[in-house]
């Protein structure tokens, strides 16, 4: 029997419902919608490992896309004992280290990629990232957060903080300067350092699983593009 002809239907709606396992023999078919299911179930994780890697958005997008044609030119051979993100991940993590190394036409496996020599693929993970384009936007926005932070301390440490670390008085100084005793500016510098952590930890808890999402009309642009380009190489149907 035709084990295609088994399969459920290409629809949309049972593509999202199906497990990975599923999906991947639907695509291996050549079913649309199981193609396209897959990528969107693991596009924002496969974007934020090329994002890691290459640091620039629309070369992480090309890298994903490369890496789910190569993906799905390779799915006959996918292991069902291995998760089929950790399998896409390595793909895309690949294929993002070889556009580091384009100039010398290898792929570089990750965990060799810190042991590479050469230059410009260290500078990749080395560089400082106030030397990056985007690093004056980072720095503003991390410093209006800070802002914020500093300005929620009580009032008792506030004053105590910004002499001592904005202004890097010294203690003596900033208890001259307040008319406290020192021990008093050291307890309160103290005090006001441990709650800006302990409110910078909690920002940053509450914000990182938001950090290079991948959602929206980026994720559909890349979809559409790479259904495209699995089109016309006849990885699946056009319909």
């Amino acid at each position: 029997m035709d084990t295609a002809s088994i399969l459920p239907a290409d629809t949309a709606e049972s593509a999202t419902a199906a497990s990975d396992t599923e999906l991947i023999a639907r695509a291996i078919a050549g079913k649309r919608h199981a193609f396209e299911a897959i990528m969107r179930r693991h596009n924002q994780l496969l974007f934020r490992t090329a994002r890691s890697i290459l640091k620039n958005d629309p070369e992480a997008e090309e890298a994903v896309q490369e890496a789910y044609l190569q993906a799905w030119r390779a799915l006959a051979t996918f292991r069902a004992d291995a998760r089929l993100s950790t399998w896409l991940v390595r793909i895309v993590a690949n294929e993002a280290l070889g556009r580091l190394r384009r100039k010398h036409g290898e792929v570089i496996p990750l965990d060799a990629a810190m042991l590479i020599p050469d230059p410009d693929v260290q500078a990749r993970f080395t560089a400082d990232p106030s030397q990056q384009p985007e690093g004056k936007a980072m720095r503003d926005e991390l410093r209006k957060i800070l802002e914020e932070r500093i300005d929620g301390l009580p009032d008792i440490y506030r004053t105590v903080f910004v002499l001592r670390a904005v202004q890097e008085l010294s203690v003596e100084e900033v208890a001259h300067a307040l008319q406290i005793p020192e021990p008093t500016v050291r307890t309160r510098f103290f005090r006001a350092r441990s709650l800006l952590r302990e409110g910078l930890a909690s920002d940053i808890d509450s914000t990182m699983s938001h950090a290079f999402a991948f959602d929206g009309q980026r994720c559909d642009r890349l979809v559409e593009l790479t259904l495209r380009r699995a089109t016309h190489e006849g990885l699946i149907s056009a319909a």
